[in-house]
Formats: structure tokens, C-alpha cells, sequence
């Protein structure tokens, strides 16, 4: 353990999945809504909400209810040094290629005239309320 009550190990395991990463870049510094999750990623809200779980048992997200909707946002780990890896992470991520075409994939999906069902009624990510 690193730091008090920081488990070290359950950070690393949080980050050896594809889709976690993928769930981490696309909130970005926005809160999401999970229905976005499931439009994005094309997968089934069960298997989001697991990755999800996952990533709040390990401190690097937290959840907020707003009626129907469970929005989620990136927080810093409680400890420094795992501060700094995830920080470095986000950085690696927001250059990578799919990462790329999944955040633009969220601002098609958030700003389509027609947003898919799943997503109507849904609050935007404050970035990109333009």
C-alpha cells in the first residue's frame, strides 16, 4: 500500500483495461452521463456500469444521481505517486488514436440534431455546452 488506505495494486488492475481507459478519456474533465457511455462505446449499460464500479472501488472516479441520470467524473487519486501516473495516463490517452475517435464520436453522438434515444434528455458535458 502507498499511501493510507490506497491499494496500490487495485489502481494498477483499474488501468489494465481497454475499456476503463476508454471510459477515463472520454470523461476528460467533463461529468458524464452513462447513457453517453453506452452510445459511445456501443456496448450495454450492465457492462459500463461494471467498469464503472470498478473504477470508483479504486478512487479514480465518482458517481452523482440527478433524477434518472447517474453521471460520473475523473478524480485525482488520494495518493501523490499514483496522482502523478494517472495524470500522465490521461495525458498518454489524449493522444492516442482511439481515444481521439471516441471523443469526437461523443461530441457527434451529444450534438447530433437527432441524438440517439438512449440520450435524449440527457445533460450535455459542460464542454461542449458551446
Amino acid at each position: 500500500m502507498a499511501g493510507k488506505g490506497f491499494d496500490t495494486q487495485l489502481f494498477f488492475a483499474a488501468l489494465a483495461d481497454r475499456t476503463r481507459l476508454r471510459l477515463i478519456n472520454l470523461m476528460g474533465s467533463d461529468e458524464l452521463c452513462v447513457c453517453f457511455f453506452v452510445a459511445v462505446l456501443k456496448t450495454n449499460q450492465p457492462k459500463i456500469s461494471r467498469h464503472l464500479a470498478y473504477l470508483r472501488n479504486a478512487g479514480l472516479v465518482e458517481p452523482r444521481r440527478d433524477g434518472k441520470w447517474m453521471h460520473y467524473k475523473v478524480v485525482e487519486p488520494s495518493d501523490p505517486h499514483a496522482a502523478r501516473v494517472f495524470s500522465e495516463v490521461r495525458a498518454w490517452l489524449a493522444a492516442d488514436a482511439e481515444m481521439t475517435r471516441d471523443r469526437k464520436r461523443l461530441i457527434k453522438v451529444c450534438c447530433a440534431p437527432q441524438p440517439p434515444v438512449l440520450i435524449q434528455g440527457a445533460p450535455k458535458p459542460a464542454s461542449l455546452m458551446t
